[in-house]
């Protein structure tokens, strides 16, 4: 906050952000990008986690107004310290368009999720860490969140399984997930959902016989990156909280020097 100069009201600062632009271009984002803030997420098994979450957001500026007020968007972010939801993130939608006098905004909030896993035989518990984002877009008053979670698996080349006589090659992947929903989805069903479609899911500690079991599990379950679109694709047509969805896979291939690629869009509700 700048002081007023001596002998001067606060009242009587200049707005220039309010004063009139004569250059007759208005401004599609302007906002706040790349600010952390800790939040409170629900969490399935614990109830809530404490994160650190990365936050983008913006406003449309009309093409009369010189600029925008960069302070409110902090100050509305500080208000929502409190457990992040779905309909708490549509709120903070709401009222940054409404503080910031704007037709439309869009907040893009990303934070590290973690999950406690068990081992298969070991029965070892460790931490694994998902990339989880909420994205958000308001325009006259009517509000779109979108939940997504980047998904680390295990797939094992089909192709090199039939042709090889000893073993076959697989590789790390990322399946990216994103959808629109019409009722509360926790991120663990997302991310249980892709974990099940993939030849093997990972875990953060392994002790030997664990490393056997998904060594041998992703042998018996090879995917090629079309498979592994395909089968969550599926799962989610047939899940009717889902309205629509955005599922990627990359595959970080062993045996090339680049990745294997695939996506599938659909909106369930487009006629």
């Amino acid at each position: 906050m700048i002081a007023a100069p001596s002998g001067a009201r606060a009242d009587c600062i200049a707005d220039v952000q309010s004063s009139v632009d004569s250059r007759q271009i208005a401004i599609d984002k302007v906002g706040i990008k790349d600010i952390r803030h800790p939040v409170r997420v629900k969490d399935r098994s614990q109830g809530e986690q404490h994160t650190i979450a990365l936050f983008n957001m913006y406003v449309e500026l009309p093409h009369n107004f010189k600029g925008t007020h960069m302070s409110r968007f902090v100050e509305i972010l500080n208000r929502y310290e409190t457990e992040i939801s779905v309909e708490s993130f549509q709120d903070m939608l709401v009222e940054m368009a409404r503080r910031l006098e704007a037709d439309a905004g869009h907040i893009e909030m990303t934070f590290p999720y973690f999950v406690t896993k068990t081992a298969p035989v070991s029965g070892v518990r460790s931490l694994m860490d998902y990339e989880v984002s909420f994205r958000g877009a308001i325009r006259d008053g009517h509000s779109v969140t979108t939940i997504s979670v980047v998904v680390p698996v295990t797939s094992l080349c089909p192709c090199s399984k039939e042709i090889s006589e000893r073993g076959a090659h697989n590789q790390r992947s990322h399946v990216t997930l994103a959808v629109r929903t019409n009722q509360f989805v926790w991120v663990e069903d997302l991310i249980d959902l892709v974990e099940k479609k993939a030849s093997c899911e990972l875990y953060g500690l392994l002790k030997r016989p664990d490393e056997k079991f998904v060594t041998e599990r992703a042998y018996d379950n090879p995917r090629f990156v079309e498979d592994m679109v395909r089968e969550v694709a599926s799962a989610l047509n047939a899940d009717p909280r889902v309205d629509a969805y955005t599922v990627e896979s990359e595959n970080f291939e062993s045996i090339h020097n680049h990745s294997a690629y695939a996506l599938i869009k659909k909106d369930k509700t487009a006629t």
